[in-house]
């Protein structure tokens, strides 16, 4: 019998670590992502879990044949740490000797060693697993993570308690027709579209609650800034004095995201070329006010009085970055029955709602406002879209046992990356997107 006592024997040296043996001999695992052959000796870039590392072969000093590596392999390297001041690292490893682990069955179709994955956006997903090797594509999401990391270390200190919702649920929040259903053991059930209930319910268990997880969405949208499955970022709380509180909240949370890029993500920065906005304030307009000033200033009709345009979200935050000088901004008091039935309505216009937007360089990425927290209004108000109360029973429960004034905000992580990116598709920051056409790979 053998006893596993959890402790890891780590006889290969971490990247990070590197820099702290030079002149040592070591070992180091990774793949070959790139041989560029030379006279009598070759560059070898080595794709370690986070970063490249130019590694030198020669002769002189390597005990194996460069015709034994494919790019590709997996291999550990035993090798010498040099200093090296032309390189970003500050060192290079002289290759000593190498174990291939395994090789490729056959080359890739596409290039993915170069700065950019040259190929179409269909080619690009199609073959997502190896393209996001590249280290540009990987530098999305490493950016991604410390989106999220910023997120998570701003709300714990804020004394926000982090929850895992359920994914099937017995009805809709928002309602509708953009909601994937299920036969769930006979009975129908449906994908989540957000946390919304959950979140409330939670509430009035920790005050405060955040949640980063996939929402669904059976929207027929095939545009370049729809997913139907995304991660939403989500948090609520309680005890607020109006739905401002949550617009406070999230400007400081963002400001913390962009302290956390700022200082530990360098290096995907610089390979993603992305400045980062300063984030002192962010203003805000009513919604009514916004259409208003859009029509007059490039002299447009208004069309919907319900939802902005795409092209008006793209000409508010024009004109905001061009009079404020900031790439993002608040659109307040979305009409009534834009809005979900949970949203609270305005004490100054009942047709008006406690509710914002978030646009972030003419897109928006976050939905938020007060909720209602009073049982006989939630009532009133779902009576009065025709809805059935019977469905939202465990959701009224809460409002029927006492809730604080409280509210929140949903933020979709992918439309954030996207545009702090200025990509022109949302699919660029999902991993593996699921849209209209696409569930593989």
């Amino acid at each position: 019998m053998k006893n596993i006592v959890g402790i890891l024997e780590n006889k290969t040296v971490e990247v990070e670590d590197l820099i702290n043996h030079i002149g040592e001999k070591i070992k180091v695992h990774g793949s070959i992502y790139k041989i560029r052959k030379m006279s009598g000796f070759a560059f070898i870039l080595l794709r370690t879990k986070r970063k490249l590392v130019q590694c030198i072969f020669s002769k002189e000093y390597s005990m194996f044949e460069l015709e034994d590596l494919s790019e590709e392999s997996c291999v550990v390297v035993t090798a010498q740490v040099i200093p090296e001041q032309r390189s970003k690292t500050g060192f290079e490893l002289q290759l000593l000797d190498i174990e291939v682990l395994s090789k490729p069955d056959q080359q890739i179709p596409i290039v993915i060693n170069n700065k950019r994955v040259d190929t179409s956006l269909e080619n690009l997903l199609n073959f997502r697993p190896v393209t996001l090797r590249n280290e540009r594509e990987r530098a999305i999401f490493l950016l991604q993570e410390g989106i999220t990391l910023g997120i998570r270390e701003f709300l714990k200190q804020e004394n926000f308690t982090e929850i895992h919702s359920p994914k099937i649920v017995h009805a809709g929040a928002e309602g509708g027709a953009n909601i994937f259903r299920l036969d769930y053991f006979g009975k129908e059930a449906y994908l989540a579209q957000s946390p919304q209930f959950y979140k409330q319910m939670m509430v009035g268990v920790y005050e405060r609650v955040f949640e980063i997880a996939p929402v669904f969405r059976a929207e027929k949208h095939d545009t370049s800034r729809h997913l139907n499955e995304y991660t939403s970022v989500d948090f609520e709380m309680g005890y607020i004095k109006s739905f401002e509180d949550i617009m406070e909240m999230e400007t400081r949370m963002l400001r913390h995201v962009m302290e956390v890029l700022e200082s530990c993500y360098k290096e995907e920065r610089r390979i993603s070329n992305v400045k980062l906005p300063y984030i002192e304030e962010i203003p805000a307009i009513k919604f009514i006010e916004a259409k208003d000033v859009i029509s007059k200033k490039y002299n447009r009709p208004i069309v919907d009085y319900d939802d902005f345009e795409p092209e008006e979200e793209k000409l508010l935050s024009s004109l905001i970055k061009e009079e404020t000088g900031s790439d993002f901004v608040f659109v307040t008091h979305y009409p009534s029955r834009k809005r979900p039935f949970y949203a609270m309505d305005s004490k100054e216009n009942a047709e008006e709602t406690d509710s914002f937007d978030l646009l972030f360089k003419g897109l928006e990425i976050t939905t938020g406002g007060q909720r209602i927290h009073s049982y006989d209004k939630q009532l009133n108000k779902i009576k009065n879209r025709g809805m059935n109360p019977d469905l939202f029973e465990s959701y009224l429960m809460m409002h029927r046992y006492g809730m604080p004034p409280h509210g929140g905000l949903g933020l979709g992580l992918e439309r954030f990356t996207s545009r702090l990116l200025d990509q022109d598709n949302v699919r660029l920051s999902s991993l593996f997107p699921r849209d209209l056409n696409r569930v593989t790979p």
